[in-house]
Parts: C-alpha cells; sequence; structure tokens
C-alpha cells in the first residue's frame, strides 16, 4: 500500500500530521506492507529569509493581526505538539523559504534516506531554530543521517533534484490540494490535515480490507468450530 504525503517543512500542522499518522500506522496490522512517499509543497514559494524577524511577526503581518495574538496561537499548536512528545520552540523559529530543504528531502529519498531526512529538517526548524534555508546548514543535517555532505551540498547548488519538487507541487495542483498535510492512500483516499491517530488507522485498514477482501460464504454446513462445541 502507498501512501502519499503533501506536506511543507515549516507547516506547524505538517509535522503534528506526521506524528499522528506514525501512530497510527503502528497500530496497523500490517504496517509493514506501507510505502510512504513523501511529497513538497510550499505553502509560500515566494518566501525570503527573514533574519532577525520571528514567526510571530510574520504570521501576524500575514493574517492581519497582532503579535500578541499570534504568540496565543502559536502557544495553542505547540500545547497540540507537546501531547506528541514535539517541543516547538517558535521563539527561535526562523522564517524561511523551503525549496532547497524539499530539494534535501528528494535527495534523501535518491539514497533511501526521505523519510530520516524530512524527520530531521523538521526537528531543526521547530525544536532547534535551524535555517533551513542555509546551505551549509542543511549539508550537515544530511551528514547527521548518515548522507553524503558534499554529495548533498553539489546537489542543491545545481538544482538537481528542483523540477523532482516542482513536479510534486503540479500533483498537488492536479488533485487540488489547498492545504495541508494531505494525505492520499492508493491514489483513491485522501484525508486532509493532521487529523486524529484512530483516522489514519481506519483508513489504512479501509485501503487494505479493499485490497483483501474476505471470501463471501454461500453456504454453511456440519463443521468442527473453534469453540469446540461441536466436535
Amino acid at each position: 500500500m502507498k501512501v502519499e504525503i503533501w506536506s511543507d517543512l515549516v507547516c506547524p500542522f505538517c509535522y503534528i500530521g506526521k506524528r499522528r499518522f506514525e501512530a497510527g500506522l503502528q497500530a496497523f496490522a500490517h504496517a509493514d506492507t506501507v510505502e510512504v512517499v513523501w511529497r513538497s509543497f510550499e505553502l509560500d514559494p515566494n518566501a525570503r529569509p527573514e533574519p532577525g524577524r520571528s514567526v510571530h511577526e510574520s504570521l501576524a503581518e500575514k493574517k492581519g493581526i497582532s503579535v500578541a495574538q499570534a504568540k496565543q496561537m502559536g502557544a495553542h499548536v505547540t500545547q497540540m505538539a507537546a501531547e506528541l512528545g514535539l517541543r516547538y520552540d517558535f521563539d527561535r523559529a526562523i522564517p524561511t523559504n523551503t525549496f532547497l530543504g524539499h530539494q534535501l528531502v528528494h535527495f534523501a529519498a535518491h539514497h533511501g534516506r526521505q523519510d530520516a531526512m524530512k524527520e530531521r529538517l523538521m526537528a531543526a526548524y521547530y525544536t532547534e531554530g535551524q535555517n533551513l534555508n542555509d546551505l551549509a546548514t542543511l549539508t550537515s543535517l544530511a551528514a547527521e543521517i548518515g548522507l553524503d555532505a558534499e554529495a548533498a551540498r553539489q546537489a542543491l547548488e545545481a538544482g538537481t533534484y528542483a523540477n523532482e519538487v516542482r513536479l510534486d507541487e503540479y500533483q498537488a495542483q492536479q488533485i487540488n490540494v489547498r492545504g495541508v498535510p494531505y494525505f492520499v492512500f492508493e491514489d483513491k483516499y485522501a484525508v486532509s490535515g493532521a487529523q486524529p491517530i484512530e483516522l489514519f488507522t481506519e483508513v489504512l485498514q479501509t485501503v487494505w480490507n479493499e485490497a483483501h477482501p474476505a471470501p463471501t460464504v454461500l453456504a454453511t454446513g456440519e463443521a468442527c468450530d473453534v469453540d469446540g462445541q461441536n466436535c
């Protein structure tokens, strides 16, 4: 079973959604048959790095609210994340463009480390205040999960995986993805948002049942049963 997940590296609900999906997957009896593919999505492709500016200030400007209100929103999301063991630190987070980061995730995918790279980048942004638009930072994070830092640097400088990021985004447009995280199961079922853990398990089970239907019983007769009452 293939599950494709569109998300952005600086979307707080995407990291929460990742954790909830992982918990739902863990509760699924056939988890070892599931292939997870991370797809790129930029909430703001025109975003520019803003050194010295806080996430709170950027959010306040975008939504037309006060910085105090933006901080309250951040506190609410931080609490949601904490319930899943994630320690968000929006005071340290650096507003930035995620195009390079998405390219690095694709680079990692070509080396069998896509999920690990996605996880490391999200942790770096949300909990460590690292700049995901900085080449040295990105290559260092790649090295931390066992990838070749020099190969990663060359790929990012050359834009080797830029077209793969754009293809993901084009596919998102084709299926009308308007917000992330966005989960697609076997090209048939979609789940939008950081849904409850139980819902992810239910969807996984539904897709599995459709692909592995139980036989239809056409007739029953005398037989030994598991209760031992007939034999």
